[in-house]
């Protein structure tokens, strides 16, 4: 046999020899600063051309991302174009998405829209909320906007904005879990299974059942607080709660089997969008983590009393109290309580908002586990009172639990605020000297600890109308991390659990008592992430 002719190509080398030419020849750095560029449809396609763009894709997108943008168009079908064109105008691969909007919103629209365009298995969460908060996606003006249902008119031309997050979190899992309502089964069986299914969840991806945090949206036809008192029975301190009380919803899983919205059987009662640590992270990939920060907006007002009867008007959700001041015997009616506020307020009680914080001390369980004594501090709404009885918002309340008048006041809320603001500057202080510290001779920009995203909720009664200016409470977020994504609502009473020492409130309105569903507060969720040591 003759000697193949090694100086000519075969036909099957010819189409390498011309893969190298255009843009194979492009050094690393030029490929990836094209790469980065491109909006995220594009950029998910060019990751599929080849693996050395695949990497540079890759490298690209190696810390977390949080994209979000607002619009208040008075087309839905556009406002949901802008939002989509803003925050999927760069690289980012939806982990997950919430959406919030105006009631001028179809959910089934909005829900079509996105899983064509984030797709069927990105978990997402959609409310119909009073108010949004963001930076505008054409304009890029940071906005509150809370809308008023004064009228109908007032209606039609204001509920029509929506705020829009996708979010990337390389080294987590996110998935929407929700709590399943039958009509024919008690609640806190399901409250229980929903429990058992955050933790079962978090387990199968992480290793563990402890979450690192949970945005929960409620529904306002049920009772939040038995749920909120379960899962901070269940999960540790470190595991972060945040959201809405009481909102309309629509979610959908990356887990078909969750996704039972609509069916005839089972009702939503709440949805908890889990994020969990990824067991399989892989190398290279740093941490995230979730700090919590609370800016409270009531005053304790009156002495504390103890309720001496207790009925329960079901059909409406509203209980009737009498109550005695503490080492008293005499019984005090709705009248003669809301008298005594109104005298020590010198006859301003028609200009606030008036809450009762019950504290309560309950024994609490999740299936067979061990129950443990919880006490918590409950608000509820003041209704009204006669010559018989005091009348509060829900139920729960039991004869010799102690409590006391609260009223919504911008003169707490305002220092609160800036206490949040301290504690947030503090927290960016302790993350440059923890990297100056670092065993790493030289600590880059890209090395250090630092806040990537955001999310606030803050009750629809605050706002511009509340503290007589603009963006009050996005304010400290604002001031500590100038152009980091921030995205928020307004809500119908604000889920908020965390134990760190950034709640500038303590989380506590009362002794031990801690208080996880709150009234005129701010809750804030500030995103963070540090790179792997190299």
């Amino acid at each position: 046999m003759g000697k193949k002719n090694r100086s000519s190509p075969s036909p099957s080398s010819t189409p390498k020899l011309k893969e190298t030419n255009g843009f194979s020849l492009m050094n690393h750095d030029l490929l990836q600063n094209i790469l980065s560029r491109l909006p995220a449809t594009s950029f998910a396609s060019a990751a599929g051309v080849s693996k050395a763009w695949n990497a540079a894709c890759t490298r690209i997108l190696s810390r977390p991302k949080l994209s979000s943008a607002i619009s208040l168009n008075p087309s839905p079908l556009v406002a949901l174009q802008e939002v989509f064109g803003k925050v999927m105008s760069e690289p980012i691969r939806p982990h997950f998405a919430i959406a919030s909007f105006g009631r001028r919103f179809d959910f089934k629209d909005v829900l079509l829209f996105m899983v064509k365009k984030l797709g069927s298995k990105t978990p997402m969460v959609l409310s119909s909320v009073s108010g949004i908060i963001g930076r505008d996606a054409l304009t890029h003006e940071f906005k509150e906007v809370k809308w008023t249902n004064d009228n109908i008119d007032d209606e039609v031309s204001t509920n029509t904005g929506i705020v829009l997050t996708v979010g990337y979190v390389p080294g987590l899992k996110v998935d929407a879990i929700p709590l399943l309502g039958q009509k024919m089964v008690p609640q806190g069986s399901m409250i229980d299974e929903f429990v058992k299914d955050i933790r079962s969840y978090t387990s199968s991806v992480s290793g563990c059942t402890s979450p690192l945090a949970i945005i929960m949206i409620g529904d306002s036809n049920v009772n939040q607080k038995p749920i909120v008192e379960k899962l901070d029975y269940a999960m540790p301190m470190e595991t972060i709660i945040v959201g809405e009380e009481r909102g309309q919803f629509m979610y959908r899983s990356g887990n078909d089997v969750r996704n039972v919205s609509g069916n005839l059987k089972h009702s939503s009662d709440a949805v908890a969008l889990v994020f969990a640590r990824d067991r399989n992270k892989a190398h290279g990939i740093g941490d995230i983590e979730f700090h919590f920060a609370l800016s409270n907006g009531v005053s304790a007002i009156g002495p504390k009393l103890k309720a001496a009867s207790v009925r329960v008007k079901g059909s409406e959700s509203v209980t009737w109290l009498t109550a005695r001041r503490e080492g008293q015997q005499e019984i005090l009616d709705g009248q003669h309580m809301l008298d005594d506020i109104n005298n020590e307020m010198e006859n301003h009680m028609e200009c606030v908002d008036l809450y009762i914080g019950v504290t309560r001390r309950r024994n609490c369980s999740v299936g067979s586990d061990k129950p443990r004594l919880m006490t918590t501090l409950a608000l509820h709404g003041v209704v009204g009172g006669d010559e018989e009885y005091l009348y509060v918002d829900d139920v729960g309340i039991k004869t010799g639990d102690c409590f006391q008048f609260y009223h919504s006041d911008p003169k707490t809320a305002l220092p609160s605020c800036r206490n949040v603001s301290s504690t947030l500057r503090n927290l960016k202080l302790d993350w440059d000297s923890k990297s100056f510290l670092s065993k790493r001779a030289v600590v880059n920009a890209i090395d250090k600890k630092e806040a990537f995203g955001g999310f606030i909720f803050t009750c629809l009664g605050r706002g511009e109308s509340f503290f007589g200016d603009l963006n009050v409470d996005s304010a400290p977020f604002l001031e500590n991390f100038p152009g980091v994504p921030l995205a928020g609502i307004f809500c119908g009473g604000e889920i908020g659990r965390g134990y760190t020492s950034l709640t500038a409130h303590g989380g506590k309105e009362e002794g031990s008592a801690l208080c996880h569903l709150h009234v005129y507060s701010t809750v804030y969720l500030v995103m963070s992430y540090t790179p792997a040591e190299h």
